[in-house]
């Protein structure tokens, strides 16, 4: 009962009312159903972003960005203060490689455009990429997806002792003080780098943002209740799972799980959505931890999709 009363403070009066009632008839599976489907309404997510700073997207927890414009040659750091309010506290002048364009393939000497994390810090390394270079997560879900290859790319340095070129065989360089500067400023597990040739769109539409939420709150829904054809509905027939799985086989193994027909309790928590820099694919990555209980298999850590928006609703290209 106490679960219930401490929702209640936080729904208007006769929603409450309506909830006390279905409580009394039905008990706590009533409720909880009802707040799952409120949950995956856009006007409640609408309210959410009211007053929100989504200038990168919607992060539910404290995050820094790091943006690289490939044309401007330029690494900036963005951090969040008490407020959940962006700030850019820092610009590096920075080398990229050679050519413009996404990264394909091992060797094609070029930055790569996505988003990604800091996997970890090398600070023994030859002094040609100075006192110490960030591994970035290149690459990630998205890249697979696209059959990108290719590793190693890095934020690092300048050489220590020797010239070079003006370019990078696709990391991101920035000077020896720099480097050290960013090293000190910045918490690895909670940094995300977005690279792009061009600048780095700021302020994505709220409405596009409210759509993806309370449609990843559908597809929860659908998860949880057991509606495996809305659940399917969500993704798209070119659908490649981040370890090769395909659309069809995927459709097997799901059907599979739901079949089981198993009472789950699925919690998701510090939700970002982010849109990729591919423009005008509509493209955007959703991350959150997942918590996830049935009789037969449980689960806890950090879920990925990728996901390409149209008007109302979202399909899922890959997920991890």
């Amino acid at each position: 009962m106490i679960k219930v009363l401490l929702v209640l403070v936080f729904v208007n009066f006769a929603f409450a009312q309506d909830i006390l009632t279905q409580y009394r008839l039905n008990g706590i599976d009533g409720i909880e159903q009802r707040l799952d489907q409120e949950l995956s309404e856009k006007s409640y997510w609408d309210k959410v972003l009211s007053h929100a700073d989504t200038k990168y997207g919607y992060f539910e927890a404290d995050m820094d960005i790091l943006t690289c414009n490939k044309k401007e040659s330029s690494l900036e750091l963005h951090v969040m203060d008490k407020n959940n309010t962006f700030h850019e506290i820092n610009n590096y002048s920075a080398f990229t490689g050679k050519y413009s364009g996404d990264k394909m393939k091992e060797g094609d000497l070029r930055t790569p455009v996505g988003i990604y994390t800091i996997v970890k810090k090398i600070d023994k390394i030859d002094s040609f990429y100075g006192p110490l270079a960030l591994v970035t997560s290149y690459p990630n879900l998205y890249d697979r997806y696209n059959n990108k290859d290719g590793h190693g790319i890095w934020i690092h340095g300048l050489p220590i002792n020797k010239e070079r070129d003006e370019f990078t065989k696709g990391c991101i360089a920035i000077g020896n003080d720099d480097i050290v500067c960013l090293d000190r400023k910045i918490n690895y597990d909670k940094t995300l780098l977005i690279i792009n040739d061009t600048n780095i769109k700021t302020y994505p539409s709220k409405d596009d943002l409210s759509v993806i939420l309370a449609n990843l709150y559908k597809w929860r829904y659908s998860w949880i209740y057991n509606d495996l054809k809305t659940y399917l509905s969500f993704y798209d027939e070119s659908f490649k799972r981040f370890d090769g799985m395909q659309i069809n086989d995927f459709k097997k193994y799901k059907t599979r799980i739901f079949n089981k027909n198993e009472k789950k309790s699925i919690v998701f928590t510090n939700i970002s959505v982010i849109p990729y820099p591919n423009y005008e694919k509509n493209i955007y990555e959703i991350s959150f931890n997942e918590t996830y209980r049935s009789d037969s298999f449980s689960f806890s850590g950090n879920k990925k999709l990728i996901v390409q928006l149209s008007d109302t609703a979202f399909k899922i290209l890959t997920e991890r």
